[in-house]
């Protein structure tokens, strides 16, 4: 006698399948970058007059370059005069002395800082618009 399949085990295997390829659809769409960890540590910060991307490379101990790119709250970029960088080890309250910021394009600059341990830190960004306004914006990083 042959057997004849039920509507839902059908619908259930078709369920199953689909299930099975959107997963594997998402392990195959997702970036390599994803998959290996380069260690970078980025932080978006936002005040009424300005936001800032800021990428940490590499997040780890040792010495580390600070990339900033700034911009106005239209998403549109910020030309500053200047920009400073202050870190603090928030759990031991050590202060590294205010970096300058170098510029290296219309909205972007960049720092290199010596030495960071492993912890939490308070990166501040100390934005120059121009000579009478000037921002502060701060944020927790990690260093691994």
């Amino acid at each position: 006698m042959k057997q004849i399949k039920s509507p839902m085990i059908s619908r259930r295997s078709l369920t199953g399948l689909a299930l099975a390829m959107a997963a594997l659809l998402s392990v195959a769409a997702t970036p390599l970058a994803a998959a290996t960890d380069d260690d970078s540590f980025f932080t978006h910060l936002h005040t009424e007059k300005a936001m800032a991307n800021v990428t940490v490379s590499p997040g780890r101990a040792g010495p580390v370059e600070i990339a900033i790119q700034l911009e106005t709250t239209d998403e549109t970029p910020l030309t500053a005069k200047a920009v400073s960088v202050t870190l603090v080890d928030t759990q031991s309250g050590r202060k590294l002395a205010p970096v300058e910021a170098s510029r290296d394009g219309e909205d972007s600059w960049h720092v290199k800082v010596a030495q960071l341990t492993p912890g939490r830190w308070m990166l501040g960004l100390g934005i120059s618009i121009s000579e009478a306004d000037h921002v502060s914006v701060e944020s927790p990083i990690l260093i691994k």
